[in-house]
């Protein structure tokens, strides 16, 4: 729970009490590797905090084939955004990549928190601007960018995701093949 309090802080601070509040919603839980926390066709109703693991968040096309829209490394809140402010079922779904701890509250209960507590609205506010500016980035980078600079900075973005998880996941990702993936890491490599 320490490290929920500090990523706030990192956000945006909250007063002694909002804290109090907001920690006897969350309850520790894990999520093994491979297990979902939301499943495409759910209505999400819990959000969580990763305090350790990775998490993917990805669709499948019509053919079978997924694609991996975000991937959430600790710290950081999953639960499917837009099915839980909308009530609509989740379009994406949320699977562990690696055994994660996580702490899970009810997104509802939450939110109720916003009338009494300014400082957490204000928080959530903030959290979904950074959300969107990152969204932003990304569908720009995918569209602008070839795939060695996508690499790049993915790299950066997630220094230690790497030795983690699949390279099947990162060429997803990045919107590439796997042997397209293995390419420019040879490239690079070599250099």
């Amino acid at each position: 729970m320490q490290s929920l309090h500090a990523f706030f802080a990192q956000h945006h601070p909250l007063q002694a009490t909002t804290l109090q509040q907001v920690a006897a919603l969350f309850s520790p839980a894990t999520l093994p590797k491979n297990h979902f926390f939301v499943r495409d066709g759910d209505i999400a109703r819990n959000m969580a905090f990763l305090e350790s693991g990775i998490v993917r968040g990805f669709y499948r096309k019509d053919n079978g084939e997924e694609f991996n829209k975000v991937l959430f490394s600790a710290p950081s809140f999953i639960g499917d955004y837009a099915s839980l402010i909308s009530g609509r079922p989740a379009q994406v779904s949320q699977q562990a990549l690696t055994d994660a701890h996580i702490w899970v509250a009810d997104y509802r209960q939450v939110t109720l928190l916003y009338e009494t507590c300014p400082d957490l609205e204000r928080f959530a506010r903030k959290w979904a601007e950074s959300i969107f500016v990152q969204k932003e980035q990304r569908e720009i980078e995918l569209t602008s960018l070839d795939a060695a600079s996508r690499y790049h900075n993915f790299r950066k973005a997630f220094p230690d995701v790497e030795q983690q998880i699949s390279q099947y996941h990162i060429a997803s990702w990045l919107g590439i093949s796997p042997s397209h993936l293995s390419r420019i890491r040879r490239k690079i490599a070599g250099a």
